[in-house]
């Protein structure tokens, strides 16, 4: 309840935020409203267009929230997604190229799709586990803070995507990569003829998919009732005997895993390639969905549904008044989410459990 009422009041402020930033541009707060609905959930293509931006958010959202549940901050999400990605494509793209070369070895794989997605995919939770796990360790081994450890993630992961593409990775005169040979359907394509020209597809049932995975993970397992003990502090663990280190890394790791999915509606849903800078924003837009979805399954969608509209909201008040403003929104929104929770904790925690409930 006290997430919720932080979310709401968060919604409230960015409500009025905007109101301010159309009376200052000159414009009418209603009117420009009519002109987001319209671009979003107005037509189809707008909802299309929400969909596909949502679905990203869903999953960068969902790994800072479980990497949250054991009292990490997992800001390297979007340098495991970006590599994830570039690894992803590069593995589709050649399977399909030693396939048309007749390569014996890989002519079964090549042929047969959901063995090829076992490569793709293989190769893309690799990736993400493998680059969360550094910093998991250092922090388990060296106490270095999590923070400060994955951002220097990100910095490494820029530089080694760009000489990676630069070593032969992505085509000549060009910053992206052979087309990968494998898609994931759009909507329209599965006869859903409504949302022809935008850009969803089935990446969404992958997302909620997951979704569900990690909610029965974290209710179901060991590990996932375990963690919110780690984030408690070593008393609440030690007095459990639960092993502090080894879950922390676990968090890690599956909070990397999950990273690395963010990037597939875009390689193989839309573009049909990796290039640079594709999905880059939705690792660090999901420390937001995350925020406002406090952990919560649904809350997670809600919230990343309410950033996709003000992304694809943005693109439709261009004329009106600057796309950033959106920006400006979920800043607002964060900022109040997280003031409301403080602020709620404390008034809460001050009444005595039976008002409070």
């Amino acid at each position: 309840m006290r997430a919720l009422t932080a979310s709401l009041v968060g919604l409230c402020a960015a409500w009025l935020a905007f109101n301010l930033v159309a009376l200052a541009y000159g414009e009418s707060p209603a009117h420009l409203l009519v002109i987001l609905y319209r671009g979003t959930w107005g037509t189809w293509y707008g909802v299309g267009q929400v969909i596909y931006k949502a679905t990203p958010l869903i999953l960068a959202g969902l790994a800072v929230s479980f990497a949250m549940r054991a009292g990490l901050f997992n800001v390297g999400v979007e340098g495991q997604a970006a590599l994830s990605g570039l690894g992803a494509a590069a593995t589709a793209s050649w399977l399909l190229s030693a396939a048309q070369n007749g390569s014996h070895k890989l002519h079964f794989i090549a042929q047969f799709a959901p063995a090829r997605w076992v490569f793709i995919l293989a190769t893309a939770l690799t990736i993400g586990c493998a680059w969360a796990a550094i910093p998991g360790l250092l922090k388990v081994r060296y106490g270095a803070h999590e923070v400060v450890s994955t951002i220097v993630m990100n910095r490494i992961a820029d530089a080694l995507m760009g000489f990676a593409l630069a070593s032969g990775l992505a085509l000549r005169g060009t910053v992206r990569t052979a087309d990968v040979g494998v898609h994931l359907p759009r909507f329209d394509a599965l006869g859903l003829s409504v949302f022809r020209g935008s850009a969803a597809n089935v990446a969404l049932f992958i997302a909620l998919v997951t979704v569900g995975v990690v909610a029965v993970v974290q209710r179901r397992t060991v590990v996932g009732r375990e963690l919110p003990l780690v984030a408690s502090g070593p008393r609440a663990c030690v007095a459990a005997g639960v092993p502090i280190k080894r879950r922390l890394v676990q968090a890690m790791l599956v909070s990397g895993a999950i990273a690395s999915l963010i990037p597939l509606g875009a390689v193989f849903g839309f573009k049909g390639y990796y290039e640079l800078g594709l999905g880059a924003g939705a690792g660090f837009t999901g420390i937001a969905v995350a925020i406002l979805g406090a952990g919560h399954p649904l809350g997670l969608v809600a919230a990343a549904v309410v950033l996709a509209t003000l992304e694809q909201g943005g693109l439709a008040l261009n004329g009106r008044v600057p796309m950033e403003v959106m920006d400006v929104l979920k800043a607002v929104v964060i900022i109040v989410v997280a003031w409301a929770s403080g602020a709620l904790k404390r008034t809460l925690g001050s009444v005595p459990p039976a008002v409070a409930a």
